[in-house]
């Protein structure tokens, strides 16, 4: 596998259509009545037929709440499968998918959470995402195939949590030999998401510059009721403490975009009803349907891990809602992404309203008024944070690098 997956990483330099080529089996992931995602075809491509097959890879998450878990697990899915790997998503609930992701994407199949390891064996590479714990059955078949004369163990690697923090650096690659269980002997590597070069990267698929090149920003907004001129704010949060605030200091002509579900339901309990026209309550829609709107605001409020980097990508004003802690850990998460960001005073002080984290007087600090220089000043800063995070290998890329290392 060492070589394939070298083989593989080397092809990244070249254009989204060859590297695709790489793919030897391409499983379309279709949904079910159940609204279960299944595997139901093969195709094999002809420049490929005499390669060694692509290496397996195993992604386990359970879905805690508000789909932030399978929506990284699934990007991460689709964006190994693009670079040539297959990858089986084992998930214990997979309805989200059938919005987030409705054409699926070749080289991926999701599977329910299994009882059993597949008969067919388990992956090259088995990712445990966000601490979730694989089951018994499947740690046994690790087992059995460390110990095979005829294969090579497994790679085990625990996905962690994003954070900018200084323990993510120091904690990045670290091998952690298991002690006990079936899998007692086999070692599991952890790996650390990030924003800096010690740090395992952010997801960042390889067509996502061209597609930003390509989109019509114009085109998205007529085809959503806006103008050219209108400014736009997307609202995908949980309940800020600034909300009205911060919709009252926009003012009625500022646009907002409003996303299902706890979002939707702030807007819904706190504004009068019915609702005022510049509000929006949208559908769900595709993660890529969702990077497009972000692309096509002036100001996003986005929560959690998987919308922050959506955020960065995008390049445009965003305030970010971190996913709260009983015993407000967050702040300090929040501090330390805000000092890699390098982020302003005024974008600090938003953060800290929208978030209702006090300052060093013990008060939550007051909502700064949006002006179009204030919005600049943060643009500014984000596309300077952008242009760093481009010079750096994304998470898929080094994942991959790591388990050739490892192999």
């Amino acid at each position: 596998m060492l070589d394939q997956l070298k083989a593989i990483v080397a092809q990244e330099a070249a254009p989204v259509s060859e590297a695709r080529d790489c793919t030897i089996i391409a499983r379309v992931m279709t949904l079910s009545p159940a609204s279960t995602p299944t595997a139901t075809s093969s195709t094999v491509s002809p420049a490929s037929a005499q390669r060694s097959p692509a290496p397996l890879w195993d992604i386990f998450c359970q879905v805690i709440d508000n789909f932030g878990d399978i929506g990284v697990c699934w990007r991460l899915a689709a964006d190994l499968a693009q670079r040539g790997c297959q990858v089986r998503l084992w998930v214990d609930d997979g309805s989200a998918l059938a919005w987030m992701a409705p054409q699926g994407a070749p080289g991926v199949t999701v599977q329910p959470w299994p009882d059993a390891a597949p008969a067919s064996g388990v992956g090259d590479v088995v990712v445990e995402a966000f601490g979730c714990e694989i089951p018994p059955a499947f740690q046994q078949a690790l087992a059995a195939r460390a110990q095979s004369p005829t294969q090579k163990a497994s790679v085990w690697i625990n996905l962690e949590y994003l954070s900018a923090e200084d323990y993510v650096e120091r904690c990045h690659r670290l091998p952690s030999r298991l002690m006990s269980g079936p899998a007692a002997g086999l070692t599991r590597w952890f790996f650390y998401p990030g924003f800096s070069t010690g740090t395992g990267g952010l997801l960042r698929e390889a067509d996502l510059p061209q597609r930003q090149a390509d989109f019509d920003r114009s085109a998205w907004r007529a085809r959503h009721g806006l103008q050219g001129s209108d400014q736009v704010v997307s609202l995908f949060c949980y309940e800020p403490p600034a909300f009205l605030p911060a919709f009252a200091s926009a003012g009625t002509a500022t646009q907002w975009l409003v996303t299902p579900g706890r979002a939707a339901a702030l807007v819904q309990q706190l504004l009068p009803q019915p609702l005022p026209s510049q509000v929006q309550l949208l559908l769900p829609c595709s993660q890529p349907e969702f990077d497009e709107m972000l692309w096509s605001c002036d100001l996003n409020f986005v929560r959690g891990e998987d919308s922050l980097v959506r955020a960065l990508w995008a390049g445009q004003p965003f305030v970010w809602q971190i996913y709260p802690q009983g015993d407000n850990a967050h702040h300090a998460k929040l501090e330390a992404f805000l000092d890699w960001l390098d982020a302003p005073g005024s974008l600090r002080q938003a953060h800290a309203a929208w978030n209702g984290i006090p300052g060093a007087g013990g008060s939550v600090p007051a909502w700064p008024a949006i002006t179009p220089a204030l919005l600049a000043q943060w643009a500014h800063c984000v596309l300077a944070a952008r242009n760093t995070l481009h010079r750096q290998p994304s998470l898929a890329e080094q994942l991959m690098a790591f388990a050739g290392e490892k192999c």
